[in-house]
């Protein structure tokens, strides 16, 4: 039992501390936490370490109800990796040839959709990304599409305009899906903004289980931003922000390509049989 608790607090500190990024990521992560030591308590404390991750939610709420936790898991993960090669396939088909992409962040499912589209498709392509402040995911992105023999372009947070307006489509990812709305790292709705003022496409990607009624924005620590502040500044440091998802020309799920309202329509169906 004490070697399950070790173990348990290092996975909620690695997704406390992001050395475990991405809603899917997060998901397994916590799945793997609440088997070791599986109870209502513990259930709890996995949502209180990333409240905004409506994947995460719904994948501990399936478990919670199952009488058979790891039987329910195995299926959950095997599902919930159809649907990321289902989504990694079709948004490859949005990738051209000679063509700039722009992300943001470091999207596990974008990650994916770029190196389906260069290794499978055999197509050249130039991404352009963000550094993304404070903790610099962005340099992650970096990194593994650079591995990928994909060309990266990366900049500062504040030179995202000029790169930006040089791309023909936008694509990140999403941590979580409202009827209205589509939440993502801090940034990406100023992104969806300049997107649309140059016409460029934008594409949210990722699977329909990150659909919820209501999307709570995690407040990180000041520190990460600052740590040497005083006390007459305030240091606000929101890991999140929120889209319009009206603004989107359409998100990229295990459903296909499709305007935001029939994603929302039939994200909220499936989230009625879970």
């Amino acid at each position: 039992m004490k070697n399950s608790s070790q173990k348990f607090n290092k996975i909620l500190n690695n997704i406390k501390s992001v050395k475990i990024q991405g809603a899917e990521n997060v998901a397994k992560a916590g799945i793997e936490a609440l088997l070791l030591i599986p109870t209502k308590s513990s259930a709890k404390k996995i949502l209180k370490v990333r409240p905004t991750e409506p994947l995460l939610q719904n994948a501990i709420k399936l478990l919670l109800k199952s009488k058979d936790k790891k039987k329910s898991a195995t299926k959950f993960l095997k599902d919930l990796k159809k649907a990321h090669d289902t989504i990694t396939k079709k948004g490859a088909t949005l990738i051209k040839k000679d063509m700039n992409v722009y992300t943001h962040c470091h999207s596990s499912t974008v990650i994916d959709i770029l190196k389906y589209a260069k290794k499978k498709q055999n197509k050249n392509f130039v991404v352009y990304t963000t550094e993304v402040e404070p903790l610099l995911q962005g340099r992650a992105t970096a990194k593994d599409l650079a591995k990928a023999k994909i060309k990266v372009i990366i900049a500062p947070d504040l030179a995202a305009e000029q790169s930006l307006k040089k791309c023909d489509i936008f694509l990140f990812g999403a941590d979580a899906f409202t009827k209205r709305k589509v939440a993502n790292k801090i940034g990406t709705s100023t992104l969806v903004k300049l997107a649309k003022l140059y016409g460029i496409k934008r594409y949210s990607c990722g699977v329909a289980l990150k659909f919820t009624k209501k999307i709570k924005i995690e407040k990180r620590s000041p520190q990460e931003v600052w740590q040497n502040s005083n006390d007459k500044i305030e240091v606000i440091n929101p890991a999140f922000d929120i889209t319009p998802i009206k603004t989107l020309s359409g998100v990229i799920s295990e459903f296909g390509i499709l305007p935001p309202k029939q994603f929302t329509k039939k994200a909220k169906q499936k989230l009625k049989y879970l």
